[in-house]
C-alpha cells in the first residue's frame, strides 16, 4: 500500500466497516509506524493481480499473547483526527489499477497482528480475502513471528469459518468490543506457524486456492 492508494482503500472500508480511521491515520501508519504492514490487492486492466508493499517508520506498542493490542487498535478508531483531505477519485470504471482488498498487520515483538481485513464490496466471495490472508501468514513466517492474532466480530460467520480454515482458535472473548452496535469480539489465535505440521497443511490450502481462483502476481 502506498499513500497515493489511501483514497481506494478508504472506500473500502465505508463498504465494510462501521467505523473507520480517518485518512491521517493511515498516513501515520505508512509513514511513522514501522512495525505496520498494509498489503492490497490490485485489478489492472480488467485482470486480477496481487501488489504487495511494506511501509514503516515510528513507534511501537507492548502486547500479550493473545492480541491486547488489538483493544488500542479499536480505541484508536475515535481518538485519532478526522481531518478528510482525500483526493478526488475517478469513477473505478475509469482507474487504471483498481484496489481491491486490504489487509494491514502489525509486526509485534511475539506476534503478528492483523488489525484490519476489507474487501470491495464488487470484488467479494473471489477469494480475495483468503489470498489476503495467507499473505498476512507468510508475512509473520518470514518474520519469525510466533503467533498470528486478531479479532473478529460473533456474528461474522463467513469470516470465523475461513480462520478456523487455516487453523484460528478461539482463546478469548472482547465483551461489548464494537462500537457500533456493541457486538462481542471472538479473540482468535494461530499458535503453531513455525511448526512443520502447519507449513504443510499451509501449502495444501495456498495450492488449493491457486487451482480454485487463479494465480496472482506477486510485487513489493
Amino acid at each position: 500500500m502506498q499513500s497515493e492508494d489511501i483514497g481506494q482503500v478508504l472506500e473500502i472500508e465505508r463498504e465494510s466497516f462501521p467505523t473507520m480511521w480517518p485518512p491521517t491515520a493511515y498516513k501515520r501508519e505508512l509513514e511513522q509506524n514501522r512495525l505496520a504492514h498494509y498489503l492490497v490487492t490490485v485489478e489492472r486492466n480488467g485482470e486480477s493481480a496481487g501488489e504487495w508493499a511494506a511501509h514503516g517508520g515510528g513507534y511501537g506498542h507492548g502486547s500479550d499473547h493473545y492480541g491486547a493490542i488489538g483493544r488500542l487498535f479499536g480505541e484508536l478508531r475515535h481518538i485519532l483526527g478526522n481531518e478528510d483531505d482525500e483526493r478526488p477519485l475517478l469513477p473505478v470504471k475509469q482507474r487504471a489499477e483498481l484496489i481491491t482488498g486490504v489487509i494491514g498487520v502489525w509486526l509485534l515483538a511475539d506476534e503478528a497482528h492483523i488489525v484490519t481485513i476489507a474487501v470491495r464490496e464488487s470484488h467479494r466471495r473471489q477469494g480475495i480475502a483468503e489470498l489476503l490472508l495467507i499473505r498476512a501468514i507468510e508475512l509473520a513466517r518470514a518474520s519469525e513471528q510466533q503467533l498470528v492474532t486478531l479479532e473478529c466480530r460473533v456474528a461474522n460467520a463467513p469470516a470465523l469459518a475461513l480462520y478456523e480454515k487455516y487453523g484460528f482458535e478461539k482463546v478469548g472473548l472482547r465483551p461489548r468490543y464494537y462500537s457500533d452496535n456493541h457486538e462481542d469480539a471472538y479473540v482468535l489465535s494461530l499458535s503453531s506457524v513455525p511448526s512443520r505440521r502447519f507449513i504443510e497443511r499451509f501449502q495444501v490450502l495456498k495450492a488449493e486456492h491457486e487451482q480454485r481462483w487463479g494465480s496472482f502476481d506477486v510485487e513489493g
